[in-house]
């Protein structure tokens, strides 16, 4: 359970950059845009709370921000037309491959 809680930690720790961008757009509605950043980010927060009780610190903060990292960058890729070289795809295949050295070792 602690595992799914961490994983579902990293995907709310996405919609707090996301909700900041949303909000600096010039047709958005920006204080619900902050307002669903912080509700991300307190989600994110808890349920990181709740995984490191069985998940070493240093292993549970580092699957958190790369699920958050890669998966910001993949947004920004997807939906803000952010550059997708090679060079950045391949960094964050470095990042998930140590995200899951972290879990298997």
């Amino acid at each position: 359970m602690n595992w799914i809680a961490l994983i579902i930690a990293g995907i709310f720790e996405i919609g707090w950059p996301l909700g900041i961008k949303m909000s600096q757009q010039p047709d958005g509605n920006k204080f619900g845009w902050i307002f669903l950043s912080v509700i991300c980010m307190t989600i994110s927060g808890a349920l990181l709370w709740y995984a490191q009780k069985a998940i070493p610190i240093g292993t549970a903060y580092a699957v958190w921000t790369g699920i958050g990292a890669v998966g910001t960058l993949l947004v920004g890729i997807v939906f803000f037309h952010d550059s997708a070289n090679v060079f950045r795809l391949l960094s964050a295949l470095l990042i998930v491959v140590g995200i899951v050295g972290l879990k298997l070792f």
